[in-house]
């Protein structure tokens, strides 16, 4: 949950900022001459960092945020409606569609259909096809709530539909990507709704846009510093870590006794989900202690501030904790919701789990982080060598 939290905070955080400029009163006579600077900016070098890390699915999702804002501006009221329909559609398709590249067969018919959808939008706008853009306003039900949110029924139902799927998929997939898609769902929800009449909706589709490729920074920071399984900060972020914390701090090597036992018994599915449980064990250890995983089944707990001394007691009540709860090993037969009634026991069994940790502290004998490390490294082995589920130091 937590996670899921911090994931949406910067969306939230962008659109709301977005909502809130134009009722500057410093920027709201100079918002129509910035406007297509923060376009041309958002969607052009978007769509040129989206296709060097390779994602499809963002190169096309800032497309149709785009061709969105030009039908919004120059084709008028009456492809609205058609803009109003489709917009929400391609955005949910496209979260939930898997990475392709675009010149491959499959990409290619992505792109032929976006087209496709331009030059309909731009049919509809024609005065010859009026009655189309009139089949797009149709009301389902008389209702004057509706009526008052200025957009058409099956606009309205259409985003209805996305945000379902939308929602979903960020549930199932918590990432930095599916949240953007979120947040540039609902700032593209704004778009509409403000109309083509103000300068404001090319601000809240080119804020949509502007979500989006900060989702892809986040993802690739996250890519490099860390760790997907566990959800903790890898190596990487360790090793920066330990530049910024001067000359007293303590590091604890955690490590998983007899993995490679574990692993070949049970699997390596198996396997992940017990290195998620140390993960999440080592995530709440006290002390003021920031787990990393290291590698492998190796995780490194930098403890700021502190000697090794003080951080023992810690360690002492994770390694402990960790040996006397054992591990419920999940049945291949098991389903994925949680039954009513559980069978006792079906599909489970336990096994137990230890942990061996060696701890070291910077200080004249080890001044570097990699020496730190290093001496940290040598007292796991130790306690690995006297006999495990032990604390070296």
């Amino acid at each position: 949950m937590k996670r899921a939290l911090a994931r949406l905070l910067p969306g939230g955080v962008l659109l709301l900022a977005a909502t809130l400029l134009p009722s500057l009163g410093a920027l709201r006579e100079s918002l129509p001459a910035l406007l297509p600077v923060y376009f041309y900016v958002v969607f052009g070098g978007g769509i040129l960092l989206a296709w060097r890390f390779d994602r499809s699915r963002l190169v096309l999702a800032l497309l149709v945020l785009a061709l969105a804002d030009r039908a919004l501006l120059h084709l008028g009221p009456s492809a609205a409606a058609a803009v109003a329909l489709l917009l929400p559609l391609d955005l949910a398709a496209l979260c939930w569609l898997s990475e392709r590249g675009l010149l491959t067969p499959r990409g290619r018919v992505k792109l032929l259909v976006l087209l496709l959808q331009a030059l309909a939008v731009a049919l509809i706008s024609r005065p010859e096809l009026a009655f189309v853009a009139a089949w797009l306003q149709y009301a389902f039900v008389e209702s004057a709530w509706l009526s008052a949110l200025g957009l058409p029924q099956p606009a309205l139902l259409a985003f209805a539909l996305a945000l379902g799927l939308v929602t979903l998929r960020f549930i199932r997939h918590p990432t930095a990507l599916e949240s953007g898609s979120l947040w540039a769902l609902a700032a593209a929800f704004l778009a509409l709704l403000t109309g083509p009449v103000e300068p404001a909706f090319t601000l809240d589709l080119a804020t949509a846009g502007l979500i989006l490729v900060v989702s892809l920074v986040e993802t690739s920071h996250g890519m490099a510093y860390g760790d997907e399984l566990t959800g903790l900060a890898g190596r990487r972020a360790l090793i920066e870590a330990l530049l910024k914390h001067g000359d007293r701090y303590a590091i604890a090597m955690v490590d998983i006794d007899h993995f490679k036992r574990f692993n070949d018994e049970h699997g390596h599915d198996v396997g992940d989900q017990l290195l998620r449980m140390v993960g999440a064990r080592l995530g709440d250890v006290g002390g003021g202690g920031r787990a990393y995983r290291y590698g492998g089944e190796e995780f490194a707990v930098l403890f700021p501030g502190k000697s090794a001394e003080e951080i023992i007691p810690y360690l002492e009540a994770l390694r402990v904790g960790i040996a006397v709860s054992a591990f419920t090993v999940r049945g291949r037969r098991r389903p994925r919701e949680k039954p009513d009634r559980p069978r006792a026991g079906a599909g489970r069994k336990k096994a137990a789990v230890t942990v061996s940790i060696g701890v070291a502290e910077a200080g004249r004998q080890h001044p570097t982080p990699e020496q730190v490390i290093a001496a940290a490294d040598a007292a796991l082995y130790r306690a690995k060598k006297a006999g495990r589920n032990r604390l070296g130091t």
